[in-house]
């Protein structure tokens, strides 16, 4: 994956992880990757999250790694350093943006309203995340975006689930969906791989 490459494009559905133990790193990309979601999001919420990441880039040849939550400089440089091939924010400012710019990985920055997004356009940015996408108005608020900015193009996340995750993948400005639901807690804790794999394999499927 290049800097002019799409995180949109890997795959349906980009898993968001929150990964408390660096051991869990590995298995869990790779059980993601088997089940056909290459791109996986690594939260920047926890002490192992850098670890992880620099876990799954040297472990995990075929999964694309990026960082989450990323909300500040040294996240962007951190991030960057540990590893990570693309970046995720919530949210953004011109300082965040401009750094995320300059670390030539692909990136996408958080919006949740029109004058956001439209403010992203004016600084040449086609590709956001839409967050948080179900309580910032769903699906309904991405279809009536696409009219007036059918240049942009975005991953909802928060509150997309399998259930309606469909919804959003149909829409024409919908590139990926962001969750986390085939990586529930309770079988990373028990170290479910099989579990992981299939409900990615499940998520992968939902684009046709």
């Amino acid at each position: 994956m290049t800097s002019t490459s799409s995180v949109l494009d890997l795959a349906p559905v980009l898993p968001v992880v929150v990964l408390e133990d660096v051991a869990d790193a590995v298995p869990l990309a790779r059980a993601l990757v088997a089940g056909g979601l290459p791109a996986v999001e690594v939260t920047l919420r926890t002490a192992a999250a850098l670890e992880a990441i620099g876990a799954i880039a040297d472990g995990v040849p075929d999964a694309v790694v990026g960082a989450g939550t990323v909300i500040s400089v040294r996240n962007v440089a951190d991030a960057v350093a540990a590893g990570a091939r693309f970046l995720v924010s919530p949210g953004w400012t011109d300082t965040l943006l401009n750094a995320m710019k300059a670390s030539g990985a692909p990136f996408l920055p958080g919006i949740s309203t029109a004058s956001e997004a439209v403010a992203l356009l004016e600084r040449g940015v086609t590709e956001m995340k839409f967050f948080p996408a179900e309580a910032a108005g769903g699906a309904a608020y991405l279809k009536a975006l696409s009219s007036p900015l059918p240049q942009a193009r975005f991953c909802p996340t928060g509150g997309v689930s399998a259930a309606n995750a469909p919804t959003y993948l149909a829409l024409p400005n919908v590139g990926c969906v962001g969750g986390s639901w085939m990586v529930p807690a309770d079988a990373v804790a028990a170290k479910d791989w099989a579990l992981v794999e299939r409900l990615a394999r499940e998520a992968a499927a939902l684009r046709g």
